[in-house]
């Protein structure tokens, strides 16, 4: 089947982007070129004998010397040895060929060979770089009035058209998609101006812009030379085409100087500006005639080049970061009310206008599950379901966006006047929420310098340059203003405190749930308390007074006093149950007041205060040295205090009681042991220890509520610290519990 005209098109495209530019084996005439192997020379120009009067292929195996004369040769060999080329050009000096012809010689090492290039000059001195100064510090202090882009690269082309002689310099930058746009030109009126036009990414072929962004300057002096090949056509180290990347006299594409004649130009130059490494666009210097730039100009033009990048870069910088802190102070006035109610859209029904201004937007929606809320310029509620399903299945990104809605979305062709440009951010993988910003069409024109599709093709499919450069005007439709990578870049962070905004409620439903269901055991076993341990003593209080009544004729006063005893005993016991249940609700709401505590002092002072209790017992206490705590007073000498009377109560039925209380310090916190010879306990059942009302002993055994360890654990763990037991039946228990060294409170 015969090829269609486009795939012609497109293929021979492809071609163009493959052809060897780097490696055209010839350079351009006005020079020539040798290439040394220590010292010797292995390849040289065909052009040689134009140039000394010898045939490049007699020259191989000489040295300098032999070819260029004792003088230049023996000059350029001294200038080798002390300055050893390097990747890129440089200057090695001016010379006198034996046949009195005069170049600037320029030598740089690459692909295993040492490069010298001879550029002929009619100058009759060294080229002069004192110049370079002077105009580089006049630029840098016009450049100080400059504050746009636009305006600074004007300022280039005239100091570049000045130094150059060029009848048109433009400075052109690069769009996202890779055509040049035209945002300043010097112009002597010889020549057609192209200010403010576009010229196709198709211009420029991709090999060609990856060798602008190495090499940094390319001068063609005349687009009709005939180009000077190499002697022999392979390097001789490498047996492969030379690698003339950043060769002066490269030659170049024969479909870049058809290009340059079309547009009527016999001379150019080109400059690369680098922007954060990235070839932002092109100083383009053309001449009608042809036009020779020495070393030395070139380097001039070429440093205003550098410079002008940089004060680019450092202006897109500082716009970008005056952008950023804007939209930044907007997202954090966003995020204050965004957490005054629980309902998500609530809270962001409540920001849409900080929205808007957010995203430079026309129109915001909030999509959760079945409720779409909008505000401003948007498509209807039925075209946002159906747009969000289309992105549920075609994009799996934290941010989607898009300047040109209707390409990706056809459907959005029906609402592209309030929608052609899309922002959207998925607020949770799980369920259907998400946030849109909609962006309206903006329609516009582009001037290119001739039609973009203009390249033709030749005989079997051989590209040939477009030959019109006239004024070709498009109308741009179904297009928003394209977002900016700070908008990307700031939704995404939005994103994420969003993200960290539902996060926190969920830790805080989580802990509440956490709180809950302690809650509800704590209430379970309150409630088994009141059926238990409450209604114990209760039944006792109305056994004994009924006991009471029945007496009440007796004269028996000694029966009725054991009545009234057992009576008060109880009702104290209900007391006592009602007034632990009570400081064991106030534990989890009061707040710490933590201070610096002698840990041995109050330990003291809590076995001071249980002597009255314990008279008549023998018990040997050991007080180990003990720290000083960071820790609240009051409710560490509670939990201090319940674990020594619990080991005083579980060793009440030993002869001599022990109980030894010592500390370890670890890096990060304080650990306490309180260890006792009473009747231990069974440690399959350690974890009931610590929950209200729970015992592992009889009431009647040992008399106690069963809240005064739960205190304990309470208390400790408010710290921060945590507290755990180990026991044997009848070997006595050990108590632990730990205080951090950095109290968080």
């Amino acid at each position: 089947m015969t090829q269609t005209l486009p795939d012609q098109l497109a293929q021979a495209l492809i071609n163009c982007d493959q052809e060897p530019i780097r490696y055209p084996g010839s350079i351009q005439p006005h020079g020539f070129l040798l290439a040394l192997d220590g010292g010797t020379v292995v390849q040289a120009s065909e052009n040689l004998e134009t140039h000394v009067g010898m045939p490049a292929g007699a020259a191989l195996g000489q040295r300098l010397t032999g070819v260029l004369g004792a003088a230049a040769g023996e000059a350029l060999e001294r200038e080798l040895a002390a300055h050893a080329p390097r990747e890129r050009p440089s200057y090695l000096g001016t010379v006198n060929a034996a046949t009195g012809n005069r170049f600037d010689v320029l030598a740089h090492q690459y692909d295993a060979l040492t490069i010298l290039e001879f550029e002929a000059i009619n100058r009759k001195g060294d080229a002069d770089f004192r110049h370079l100064y002077p105009l580089v510090g006049d630029f840098l202090n016009k450049l100080n009035d400059a504050d746009t882009a636009e305006s600074m690269s004007d300022l280039a082309a005239r100091e570049i058209r000045a130094v150059t002689g060029f009848g048109r310099v433009m400075v052109y930058r690069f769009d996202g998609e890779g055509h040049g746009h035209v945002i300043a030109e010097s112009n002597d009126g010889t020549m057609p101006s192209y200010l403010g036009q576009r010229f196709p990414a198709s211009d420029i072929p991709k090999q060609a812009r990856e060798l602008y962004a190495l090499n940094r300057i390319r001068l063609i002096s005349d687009a009709n030379y005939t180009p000077a090949k190499l002697v022999p056509p392979v390097n001789p180290r490498t047996g492969q085409p030379n690698d003339l990347s950043f060769a002066a006299l490269r030659s170049v594409s024969p479909v870049h100087l058809q290009y340059m004649r079309n547009m009527h130009t016999h001379a150019s130059m080109s400059i690369s500006l680098m922007v954060k490494g990235q070839l932002w666009g092109l100083i383009s210097c053309h001449n009608e005639a042809a036009c020779h730039i020495a070393f030395d100009k070139r380097t001039a033009c070429e440093q205003l080049g550098q410079i002008l990048a940089l004060r680019i870069e450092t202006r897109e910088d500082a716009d970008e970061l005056q952008f950023r802190l804007e939209v930044r102070r907007l997202m954090v006035g966003m995020l204050a009310h965004l957490t005054q109610s629980s309902d998500f859209i609530d809270n962001m029904s409540s920001v849409f206008p900080e929205l808007l201004r957010f995203a430079r937007a026309g129109g915001v929606a909030v999509l959760v599950d079945d409720r779409v809320v909008c505000h401003g310029e948007t498509p209807t509620v039925p075209h946002i379901r159906e747009l969000v399903a289309w992105l549920d299945v075609h994009d799996q990104n934290d941010v989607f966006h898009t300047d040109r809605l209707p390409q990706l979305y056809p459907p959005a062709a029906a609402f592209q006047q309030c929608a052609a440009g899309l922002l959207a951010m998925p607020i949770s993988r799980i369920h259907k929420h998400y946030l849109l910003w909609f962006r309206p069409e903006v329609v516009h024109t582009i001037d290119w310098a001739g039609r973009p599709d203009g390249k033709e093709l030749g005989p079997q499919g051989q590209l040939h340059p477009r030959t019109s450069f006239a004024t070709w005007r498009e109308t741009i439709h179904g297009t928003s203003a394209p977002w900016h990578s700070g908008e990307i870049e700031m939704a995404l962070e939005f994103r994420t405190a969003l993200l960290g905004i539902a996060l926190e409620r969920a830790e805080q439903m989580a802990e509440l749930a956490e709180e809950l269901g302690r809650a509800n055991k704590e209430l379970e076993a309150f409630s088994y308390s009141v059926s238990h341990d409450l209604r114990a003593p209760l039944r006792h209080i109305v056994g004994f007074s009924d006991l009471l009544l029945e007496s009440s004729g007796s004269e028996d006063v000694g029966k009725r006093q054991r009545f009234l005893t057992n009576i008060k005993e109880s009702a104290r016991l209900c007391g006592k149950l009602v007034d632990d249940l009570l400081s064991f609700s106030q534990m989890g709401r009061a707040s710490l007041r933590p201070i610096r505590i002698d840990m041995r002092e109050l330990v003291m002072n809590c076995i001071e205060r249980m002597a009255p209790d314990l008279k008549g017992r023998s018990i040997e206490w050991n007080v180990g040295p003990l720290p000083l705590v960071q820790a609240d007073p009051a409710f560490l000498q509670l939990a201090v205090y319940n674990l020594l009377s619990n080991a005083a109560k579980f060793t009440g039925q030993r002869e001599s009681a022990r109980i030894d209380i010592s500390s370890e310090d670890n890096e990060h916190e304080h650990v306490f042991h309180i260890a006792d010879n009473g009747v231990g306990f069974n440690m399959e059942y350690v974890h009931k220890l610590f929950g209200v009302f729970q015992r592992l002993h009889r009431m009647e055994d040992f008399q106690g509520t069963g809240i005064g360890l739960a205190n304990v654990r309470r208390i400790i763990e408010r710290h921060g610290g945590t507290v755990t037991a180990r026991g044997e039946p009848d070997q006595g228990a050990t108590f632990t519990f730990t205080i951090p060294k950095q109290l968080a409170v």
